[in-house]
Formats: C-alpha cells, structure tokens, sequence
C-alpha cells in the first residue's frame, strides 16, 4: 500500500474525533493478501467505503474517504437533506441511541488508559451518559455565513460545505434548530439577493456581507438577530445606499410571522481580515441588543457575542449533574468557578456558598455575569475578567471548592500547578473535549486527586461533540 492508492474496505471502530478505522485487504500475490487498518475521518463502523491513501505515517496509512458503497447496518435515513453535505451533524443517520453509545465508548476509550495506570477503574465511578432532553431544534444559537455554493456562483447563506473553506450549503432545512431560523434564513437570503448585495470574498478582501447570528431563548421565545457585514458596500454595481438597505432588512424582519418574539435587531461591523465574527462596532437597529433565557429558575440575559451553552434544556442536565457532584453539605464556602463564561455555573451554586469567584478571560462575559448575577439578586458572585493563569496569582480568597470548565484545549499546563496548589478536597472538572480532559488527568492523578464520579450529557445531538463531568476527591480527604 502506498500514498494514492485507491482501496474498499470495512469500518470498524470510530475513535474521538469522528476518526475511523477501516480495515482494508490488499492482495500481495496471487496467494497471500495483507490487511491494513486505514485510519479515515468520518467512516461509521459497518460501512463499506472506498478511500484514497494520504500518506503513510510510519508505516501505518490514512485515508481520505471518497465514497460510501454501503450503509452500515445501524444507520438510518436522516430527515435533514442536509446530511453528508453540510459539515454540521455527522452522526445524523444514526439512531439517537447509537449515538449514546458511540460518544460513551470514545470517551471510555480515551479516559481508562489513564484511569487504569491510577489504579482506577473506570466501571466503578461511571454513572452513564445523558441524552439531550430534545433532539430536534435543540439550538438556541446558531451563525451562518454568507458565500457562494460555488465558484462565482450565486449567493448562498448558510454553514461551510463539508471538507471546504469556502463553499457554502444554503441549510433551508437545517433540523437543530426551529422554524423560526429557517424562515429568518430565507428572508434575509431572498432580500440580500434581490438587491445583488455581494458577500465579503475571503481572498480578494472585497464585499459587504459576512455573517449572519441568531439567538433563540427556549423559556421565553425571544430571539437575537444580528447581521455582521464589512463597513461599506463596496461594490462597482448599481446598489442602494446602506441606511436604505437596513431599513428594509429590517422592516422585512418584523414583518415574518414567527412562533417566537423578535426583540432586537443589531448591526455589527467586521473590517477584519480573519473569518470571524469579530465586533468593530455595533448598532442597535431595532428592540434591544440581547435576550433572556433562564436556567434551573435563573434568569441569564444573552447578547451576541456571549458565551453561553447551545442547548438551553441540555445546559439544565448538565448544571444539574455539576451541582450534584460538587456539593455534599447545605452549606459550603468560598467557590472557585473557573473559565466561568456568563457565570451560569457561579450563580447556581451561589445559594450554597459564602461566596463565589468566577474568572474568565473574555470581558463581555464578564459583565454579562455582573448583570445576571444582579438581576437574580445574588450578592455573593464576584467576577473577574483576566487569563486564569494570571487571576490566581493575585487571588486572596482561598477556595474551598473548585469548578474548571475550560476551553478545548482544556487547562493551560503552567495553570494547573496553582490550581493543585489549593488542595481542596473537591474539584468537578466539566469538559468539552476528552482528550484534553485526558491529558488534564494524568496531572491531577499525579497530585492525588482522583476520579470518583464520572458521567457524560449530550448537548450536542447528531454531532460528534460530547460534555464530559467528572468529581475529583483528593486522597487526604
């Protein structure tokens, strides 16, 4: 086998992150063949694919997948005709079920190694994985960009075609999220084509339109729009002028008969040569800039750009399964909630703490803390916005409890030092991806704290993401 061929073979186990393993026969002569384990992204286990050869990586090769000739046997037919083009929801023509059992084996697959060289073992402290309580529009936010199908071709709104840069598939149809989006996509992609308004070209730096973001409250209804475009129409075509062209955008939009409440309306501006939405300056077109979502009985205000979990409902699962492992008395004292967000976390536990310090390094979340944390008459949240690694140092309360909810790349390694240097007896460790929970956990097994519960809750159904809470009791205790 070498770099090129084009060889069939049958998955048979897929690995965190969607990484399968495929297992191909290659005739060597006319009477021996050799069998290769090809390592292909996107491959369920049971389907037979045709792939293409990358490279050979010390002798072991990776494939790139061109084709499936046969569906795996667990799969079903996906109600989104989206499905194998868009990049979004690549676990969607399996049974929610197969799903479950899919994400828990990757992440038992990735934790047991390091479970077991502690001395641990992961069948013990293991209370299972919990499903998202809804499975179709679960989404309480979702962006889009603005773009092309392909090359020079018409506008499209919509997520990135799957293994594309650039390419974007118009998700008219899109199942993780409600009528209301949909109906929100059509409008604005109608109304910005029949004005020939071009999106922002990544390459050539030109253009008007960029992204588009909506939010969607799952208590109350309310819902965000808020369209993000370079700062001129630079165009050479006849166009109207931009106030004109807002003003009907938004007229357009209180106008569509939506089951939820339109109550804000916003224009951000994105000079910037990355492909984010970045905030250059915002104005507020219509209603206000956020909306109010609430979560086991707190009431949390949403704006844009705030970090707060996609799944409103599966949040609930997850904050609740936190707050169980955490506590173990009525009553505790001071709380650490690390890379704490919009403080969802700080402020559910608040009721039972002296106080609570939340730290996270994005100021807007920070503020938006302040004012939830306000507004649902908590007086003992303190928040601070700084990296976690420079906060702790200046830190004089001393925690008696410790939440870590990082980003993906999980807990800077110069951090983590301090945060073991505690030693207190309980820390939950809330995770997003399992390898960097994987890679965390060697440390803090090496620092005797050890694993004494551990589950999952799927917060992303159809997708390969998974969260991941997990109790570490040090020994001394």
């Amino acid at each position: 086998m070498k770099k090129g061929d084009i060889v069939t073979g049958i998955g048979t186990e897929l690995d965190f992150p969607n990484k399968g393993k495929v297992l191909v026969s290659v005739s060597e002569s006319d009477e021996s063949k050799k069998e290769y384990m090809v390592r292909t992204k996107g491959v369920l286990p049971g389907q037979k694919v045709k792939m293409r050869i990358k490279k050979m990586h010390h002798g072991s090769p990776e494939g790139i997948l061109l084709e499936v000739l046969e569906k795996s046997p667990t799969e079903i037919l996906s109600d989104c005709p989206h499905s194998g083009i868009c990049g979004g929801c690549c676990y969607r023509t399996l049974p929610y079920e197969e799903q479950l059992k899919l994400k828990e084996n990757q992440v038992k697959d990735l934790l047991r190694p390091v479970l077991n060289a502690g001395g641990i073992s992961l069948e013990e402290i293991y209370e299972g994985i919990n499903g998202s309580p809804i499975y179709e529009g679960y989404r309480n936010k979702m962006e889009f960009t603005f773009g092309d199908e392909y090359k020079d071709g018409p506008l499209a709104l919509g997520l990135h075609k799957k293994g594309s840069m650039y390419d974007i598939v118009p998700v008219t149809d899109c199942r993780i999220v409600d009528e209301d989006y949909r109906k929100i996509l059509a409008f604005i992609l109608d109304y910005f084509s029949k004005y020939d308004i071009p999106y922002f070209h990544k390459t050539q730096h030109i253009g008007y339109l960029r992204h588009l973001l909506i939010r969607k409250s799952k208590k109350y209804g309310e819902i965000l729009v808020a369209l993000v475009t370079t700062s001129s129409l630079n165009v050479t075509r006849g166009t109207v002028p931009v106030a004109t062209l807002l003003e009907g955008f938004v007229s357009g939009l209180k106008n569509l008969q939506l089951s939820g409440t339109l109550t804000g309306i916003v224009h951000t501006v994105n000079d910037s040569v990355a492909d984010t939405v970045k905030d250059e300056g915002s104005e507020v077109l219509y209603g206000r800039a956020y909306i109010r979502e609430e979560l086991l009985g707190l009431q949390f205000r949403i704006s844009q750009f705030s970090f707060f979990q996609t799944n409103s409902l599966g949040a609930e699962v997850l904050y609740s399964k936190v707050r169980d492992f955490l506590l173990k008395e009525e009553h505790t004292g001071t709380i650490y909630d690390l890379y704490s967000g919009t403080g969802t976390i700080a402020q559910l536990l608040a009721p039972v703490a002296d106080k609570v310090v939340g730290v996270e390094i994005v100021e807007e979340a920070v503020d938006s803390a302040k004012e939830n944390a306000a507004q649902n008459g908590l007086r003992n949240c303190d928040f601070i916005a700084g990296d976690v690694l420079k906060v702790l140092d200046e830190l004089r309360d001393k925690p008696d409890l410790i939440v870590l909810d990082p980003p993906r790349d999980g807990i800077h390694p110069k951090a983590l030092p301090k945060i073991l240097s505690y030693g207190v007896e309980r820390m939950v460790y809330v995770s997003c991806k399992p390898t960097s929970l994987a890679r965390d956990l060697e440390v803090f097994l090496e620092n005797g704290y050890v694993p004494t519960r551990l589950c999952m809750v799927d917060m992303f159904p159809g997708t390969t993401h998974v969260e991941t809470v997990i109790l570490l009791t040090h020994t001394k205790s």
